[in-house]
C-alpha cells in the first residue's frame, strides 16, 4: 500500500493519454468490406434471428457471457460517502480494470442518477439482456439490502453487492483458518462486531452460515449494542439484536470474546479491549485506512493475538480482490442464474484451503519472503497468488452446478483449469511482483538526471511507494527549483551536486585514473570526467555508495552506457547484453539482445543466452528459449541459420537443463500447434517459447519496437544483463510510470547481486 497518494499524481494518472482507465476493444477483424458485411449489415441479421428464436443464443453469438455490469448510484463511495453517480465513475472504472486484470472479465460501468430503491431496482433489472452478471457497488445501507434482494428475486443472472459479500467471503476464509489454528469451534465462540452497515451485516450473516450462533454475537453501531428493545434498527440489524441484559457497553462485550470484527472507523478500541478478550483472541480490524486499533498496539497488547486488517502493509490483508473477480468468473462460466449462499461458502472454503497449500516460489519471490507458510501471519492467500483463479472459480462453478443454479455444466475440469489460466495469462502480474519484491528490501538508487521534472515526479512516486532509497545527482539549485515548481514533497531527499563537490570528484577521479590509465586517460581527464553525472553516478555504485544507477532519459544510449562499462564493467570481464520484457495479451516475453551487441558471434550468442536465461529467472520465469532465424532447423542455408544453430548446440551442452531450440522462425516459436504438428521433436513443442535470442541487435530492436506500436505491447527495459553492479538505462523520453518500473527492476537486480555475492 502506498504510504500516501499525492492528489496531482492521482489526477494525472486518470487524465494522461486517453482519459479514464478503460476502453472497448473489438475482438474480430474489421479490415475489409467483407468483414464489415459480416459484423454489421447484412450479416449481423443472422445471429439476431437465432437469438430471437432462443434468448440463450445471446451467449453463443455475443459477448454477454463474459460481460458484467458494475452498477452504482454513488451513494456510498469508498470513504467519500454520497458523492453522486458522476463522481463515482472513476471507482467503477477501477472495478472494471480489476475484473479484467484478475479474471479476464469485460465490464461496462453504469452510473445511475437515482436514489429511490424501487426505481433503481427497475432500472437495473431492465439491463438484464445486456449483461451476464451484475456487480452492485457503493450503494448505501439499508437501501443496498432492498436493491440486492429484489434483483436476486427478479433477475436470472448472477447479482452480487461486493461491498457486502466480498468482505464477508474473504474474512470468513480468514476466520475458518484462524479458528483452526487456535483449536476453537465456530459454534462455541463469542463474536463482537463493531459496525452495523452493509459489510458488517453480510459478514455476520456468513459467519452464521458457517455455524456461529446468533446468541453468541454482539453487534454495535454508533448508538451502542443492537438490542431487541431498540426501535431504530433495520430488518437486517434486528436479526442480530441481543437479548443479553448484562452487556451494557463495548467493554462488557469484549470480556471473554473470542472474535472481534471491526467494520466501522479507525481507533475506536484500545489495548484494554484486546486484553479483556479470551485466550488466543482473533481480531479483524478492517476499517480503512486506519483500523479500529493500530496494528502495533494490538500486537503489543497480546502475544497470543491473531490479527487481520484491510491494509497491505500488515499480515493477513482482507482484500476483496481476492474474491469478486474469481467468484464472477466461476458464475459466468456455468451461466449461473444467481450467486447463492452455497457459492459464497464454496469461495470462502476454497480461499481458506489455498492458504494451507505450499506457497509457490513465485509468491515467495514476489513478497521477498521465504517464510510464507500457513499460520498466524498467513491466514489467507496473497492478492498476487496466480492460483486464486484456478482455485476459487472452479469451486464457485461446482457449487452453482450442485445447487441447481447453473445452466451449463463443466465436465472436463482439467481443461477448465487451462482455460482459466489463458483467460488472464498468469504472467501479467509480473510488474506487480517486481514492485512488491522491491518494497521488501529497498536499495539505494542514484538518479544521474535529477534535474529533470519527470525524473523528480518518478522519484516522488518511488518514495511514496517505498520502492527505493533515492539519491539525486545534479545541480542543487535547479533541482530544488523544480521541486518547488511542481510542488513535490522531496525535502529530505539526498541531493549531490557533482559540480560543487570537488573533494568527491578528486577521490572518484583517482579511482577512474587507476582503472583507465593504460587506456589513454590522464589523471586530469579522469577528474574532469567526474563532471559528467553518468561517470559520477557509476563511480558511486562502484564504490558502494549507491546500489544501482538510473540514467538515459535525456541522452543517447551509447553515451549513457559507456561510463558504466568503463567504471563498473561486466562480470568477470565477460559479455554484457540488453534485454526487454514485453507484456502482451498472450503473456510475458523476454527479448535479447536488443541494445548492446550489434552482430554477435557464435560464442557471444552463447554468452547472451546464459545471461538472458538468468535474467528471466530473476523475474520468476522458467525460460523457454528460441534462438531466432529466418530458417527452421536448417530449412534454409546461410550465415544466420548456421550461427544460431551452433549457438544453440553449444548452449545446450553447457546448460543441459535449459529448454532451448533453434534455429527457428519467430512465428513458429510461439505457435504450439504448428510446433507439435510440424516439428514435434522440438524442445519448445510442449508450450512454445517465452524467451527470444535474436541473431543481431537490429532484428531484436526492430521486433520489440514494432510490437510496442502495432501490437500494443508494454515494453519494460532495456535491462542490462551481465554488469558487475546494477546500472539501468532508460529509453529516451520514458514516461513517469516507465521510470518507476525501471527503478523497481534496478532494486530487484541489486537484491539479486547481493544474494549472489553472499553465496
Amino acid at each position: 500500500m502506498p504510504k500516501k497518494v499525492r492528489r496531482q499524481d492521482a489526477l494525472n494518472y486518470h487524465m494522461q493519454g486517453t482519459p479514464g482507465k478503460i476502453e472497448v476493444v473489438p475482438t474480430k477483424m474489421l479490415s475489409s468490406q467483407s468483414d464489415l458485411a459480416l459484423a454489421y449489415s447484412p450479416g449481423v441479421a443472422e445471429p439476431c434471428k437465432e437469438i430471437e428464436k432462443d434468448k440463450e443464443n445471446a451467449y453463443k453469438y455475443t459477448a454477454k457471457g463474459n460481460l458484467v455490469g458494475v452498477v452504482s448510484n454513488g451513494t456510498a463511495v469508498l470513504g467519500l460517502g454520497d458523492i453522486g453517480p458522476d463522481a463515482s465513475k472513476p471507482v467503477m472504472e477501477g472495478k472494471g480494470v480489476l475484473f479484467k486484470k484478475f479474471a479476464g472479465i469485460d465490464v461496462f460501468d453504469i452510473e445511475i442518477q437515482e436514489k429511490d430503491p424501487k426505481k433503481l431496482i427497475q432500472i437495473i433489472k431492465s439491463l438484464e439482456p445486456t449483461f451476464g452478471g451484475i456487480n452492485l457497488e457503493d450503494i448505501k445501507a439499508p437501501e443496498c439490502f432492498e436493491v440486492e434482494t429484489a434483483l436476486k428475486e427478479q433477475m436470472n443472472i448472477p447479482v452480487m453487492h461486493d461491498d457486502q459479500h466480498g468482505t464477508a467471503i474473504i474474512s470468513s476464509a480468514a476466520l475458518i483458518n484462524a479458528l483452526e489454528l487456535v483449536g476453537k469451534k465456530i459454534e462455541d465462540v463469542k463474536i463482537v462486531v463493531m459496525g452495523a452497515g452493509a459489510a458488517a451485516i453480510s459478514c455476520t450473516k456468513l459467519y452464521h452460515s458457517l455455524g456461529a450462533k446468533v446468541e453468541n454475537i454482539y453487534m454495535f453501531d454508533r448508538k451502542g449494542l443492537l438490542t431487541k428493545d431498540r426501535d431504530d434498527l433495520s430488518d437486517q440489524g434486528k436479526a442480530f439484536a441481543s437479548e443479553n441484559k448484562d452487556i451494557h457497553d463495548l467493554m462488557d462485550a469484549m470480556k471473554g470474546a473470542d472474535v472481534f470484527l471491526g467494520l466501522s472507523a479507525g481507533n475506536v478500541i484500545n489495548k484494554k479491549h484486546i486484553k479483556a478478550m479470551a485466550d488466543n483472541p482473533i481480531v479483524f480490524a478492517l476499517a480503512n485506512p486506519d483500523p479500529e486499533i493500530p496494528y502495533a498496539d494490538a500486537m503489543a497488547a497480546r502475544k497470543d493475538i491473531i490479527m487481520a486488517t484491510g491494509r497491505s502493509d500488515h499480515p493477513n490483508q482482507v482484500n476483496n480482490v481476492i474474491g469478486f473477480p474469481y467468484i464472477f468468473r466461476g458464475a459466468l462460466d456455468v451461466r449461473a442464474t444467481a450467486i447463492n449462499e452455497e457459492m459464497k461458502l464454496a469461495a470462502a472454503y476454497a480461499i481458506a484451503e489455498l492458504a494451507k497449500q505450499p506457497v509457490p516460489e513465485l509468491i515467495n519471490k514476489a513478497y521477498d519472503d521465504q517464510k510464507i507458510v500457513f499460520g498466524r501471519e498467513y491466514l489467507i492467500p496473497k492478492p498476487l497468488d496466480p492460483r486464486l483463479i484456478t482455485t476459487i472459480s472452479p469451486a464457485v462453478a461446482n457449487a452453482a452446478m450442485k445447487s441447481g443454479v447453473a445452466k451449463t455444466n463443466i465436465r472436463d475440469w482439467a481443461q477448465y483449469d487451462v482455460e482459466l489460466q489463458k483467460r488472464i495469462g498468469v504472467d501479467q502480474k509480473l510488474m506487480n511482483r517486481i514492485l512488491t519484491k522491491a518494497k521488501k528490501d529497498p536499495k539505494r538508487v542514484v538518479f544521474a538526471e535529477a534535474d529533470n521534472a519527470n525524473i523528480l515526479k518518478a522519484v516522488q512516486m518511488v518514495i511514496d511507494e517505498g520502492i527505493a532509497q533515492t539519491i539525486l545527482l545534479g545541480n542543487r539549485k535547479k533541482i530544488e527549483a523544480l521541486i518547488e515548481t511542481h510542488q513535490l514533497d522531496l525535502g529530505g531527499v539526498n541531493i549531490i551536486d557533482n559540480f560543487l563537490d570537488d573533494e568527491k570528484r578528486q577521490e572518484y577521479g583517482k579511482v577512474l585514473y587507476d582503472k583507465r590509465k593504460r587506456k589513454g586517460v590522464t589523471q586530469y581527464e579522469a577528474v574532469k570526467l567526474m563532471r559528467d553525472r553518468n561517470y559520477f553516478g557509476s563511480m558511486m555504485v562502484e564504490l558502494g555508495e549507491a546500489d544501482a544507477m538510473i540514467s538515459g532519459l535525456t541522452k543517447d544510449y551509447p553515451k549513457t552506457i559507456r561510463p558504466a562499462l568503463e567504471i563498473i564493467g561486466s562480470e568477470d570481464g565477460k559479455r554484457v547484453a540488453g534485454m526487454y520484457i514485453l507484456l502482451t495479451k498472450k503473456g510475458t516475453f523476454f527479448f535479447s539482445d536488443t541494445t548492446v551487441n550489434t552482430n554477435p558471434t557464435v560464442d557471444e550468442l552463447v554468452e547472451i543466452i546464459g545471461l538472458t536465461a538468468r535474467g528471466a529467472k530473476v523475474f520468476g520465469f522458467e525460460p523457454r528459449m528460441a534462438v531466432l532465424s529466418y530458417s527452421n532447423f536448417g530449412s534454409s542455408k546461410g550465415e544466420i541459420p548456421e550461427k544460431t544453430a551452433k549457438a544453440r548446440k553449444i548452449a545446450k551442452e553447457k546448460w543441459p537443463d535449459l529448454i532451448i531450440d533453434g534455429d527457428i522462425q519467430a512465428n513458429i516459436a510461439v505457435n504450439e500447434e504448428l510446433l507439435k504438428e510440424t516439428y514435434p521433436f522440438s524442445e519448445l513443442a510442449d508450450k512454445g517459447a517465452n524467451t527470444f535470442i535474436f541473431p543481431s541487435l537490429a532484428s531484436g530492436n526492430i521486433a520489440y519496437k514494432l510490437l510496442m506500436e502495432l501490437g500494443n505491447a508494454e515494453a519494460i527495459g532495456p535491462i542490462l544483463l551481465g554488469m558487475n553492479k546494477p546500472v539501468h538505462i532508460l529509453q529516451l523520453g520514458s514516461s513517469i510510470r516507465e521510470i518507476v518500473n525501471m527503478v523497481a527492476i534496478s532494486v530487484v537486480d541489486a537484491q539479486d547481486h547481493q544474494n549472489r555475492s553472499n553465496l
